[in-house]
């Protein structure tokens, strides 16, 4: 019987297509993080954060062999031989299942499949593969377990991955002539993310090319309202040239727009320009291990599916997002439950990054070095 078990919205566990119960909120948590961690063992203890939110009991221990239990005997009576999926390691479980047989895999697959295929020019191969990751979403990810510390990181940080691979696939969309297309779907994400320059790029864009240059040019100005209402800024240089081939009724290139319109690869929101911006940097920590920051950013914490993984028991499970901006190297709090801390100082939601600074996250220091 094929498996199947998502994480891109609800917890689910299905068997050839049927679901199949697993209990309350704990086992699901419980199931959740497996999924998240898969292939990989997980020690009990940190299971035990995980469904008791940083608070487990003593007894936990048992308990969680009776989650395990009652989810192997539902596997089971559904044709599935538990021992070859839900698996005891020495200090832990580990759910062992293929990539194709669970939501986050496929979605990941394809996304990275639709990226490379846009990056060769490949359009509606991107549009394709992209179109296939999203749909294997079914909601907010862990929608069912929110407010549980874990699954409000791991939901936050996947709602970026969500966002990216859906302004990817407009991109490729507007590149195919279907700019009329996504137009609707670009209203409702400025109006979700309304500090987020990349989309009213791609919302500005959308318009014009579907012949509507007044409703471009209102656009334009709803943006410039908005960066400075909210943050008493003008937008970028990317969107005042936008705005200006706009009202000259110039033709765009749908390829240099694309290109250009990746000044925020993490679609960070907007902040305050500063001079001599910090564009690339690494992280050295106290053990002398260097980790060089890509484009995709640097996600900081406990659980072992971040790129730089903590075993501090102050650091949450995604803890931290190191990730570009227009005014450069942005480090964002992901809803931690200490927080984050740049030279003893902590941070609101996010702050931009300068050589030499000193990053707290619990009990783990971490320095920062520009690379020019």
């Amino acid at each position: 019987m094929s498996l199947d078990v998502r994480v891109l919205g609800p917890v689910r566990l299905l068997v050839g297509g049927e679901p199949v119960a697993v209990g309350g909120p704990k086992p699901r948590a419980l199931l959740a993080a497996l999924i998240v961690n898969r292939r990989r063992a997980v020690a009990s203890a940190a299971l035990a954060d995980m469904v008791w939110n940083e608070a487990p009991p003593d007894s936990y221990a048992a308990s969680l062999q009776v989650f395990v239990s009652n989810i192997r005997k539902a596997l089971r009576n559904s044709g599935v031989d538990p021992a070859l999926v839900l698996r005891t390691e020495s200090s832990g479980y580990r759910l062992e299942i293929a990539e194709d047989a669970c939501d986050l895999g496929r979605f990941e697959a394809a996304r990275d499949a639709g990226v490379r295929r846009a990056e060769v020019g490949d359009h509606a191969g991107a549009a394709r593969l992209l179109g296939n990751a999203l749909r294997e979403w079914s909601g907010r990810a862990l929608a069912d377990l929110a407010g549980l510390q874990f699954a409000d990181g791991f939901a936050t940080a996947m709602d970026e991955e969500r966002l990216q691979a859906a302004s990817t696939r407009i991109d490729a969309e507007i590149a195919l002539g279907r700019a009329s297309s996504v137009i609707g779907e670009l209203v409702s994400m400025t109006g979700e993310h309304p500090l987020r320059e990349p989309l009213w790029g791609q919302l500005i864009t959308a318009l014009y090319l579907s012949g509507r240059q007044a409703d471009a040019l209102e656009a334009c100005r709803k943006v410039r309202a908005v960066l400075a209402d909210e943050l008493g800024i003008d937008p970028g240089p990317t969107l005042v040239d936008l705005e200006q081939r706009v009202l000259r009724q110039e033709s765009l290139n749908t390829v240099e727009l694309k290109r250009s319109e990746r000044m925020a690869a993490a679609m960070t929101e907007t902040v305050t320009e500063l001079p001599r911006a910090v564009r690339s940097g690494q992280l050295r920590t106290a053990e002398g291990r260097v980790l060089v920051i890509g484009h995709g950013g640097l996600r900081i914490g406990r659980m072992t599916d971040n790129d730089l993984v903590l075993e501090d028991p102050k650091a949450s499970r995604y803890h931290a997002h190191i990730m570009p901006s227009r005014a450069g190297l942005l480090i964002k709090d992901l809803h931690s439950a200490n927080g984050v801390f740049v030279n003893e100082e902590p941070i609101e939601t996010g702050a931009l990054l300068a050589d030499a600074d000193v990053i707290r996250i619990g009990t783990t220091v971490l320095t920062f070095q520009a690379i020019q």
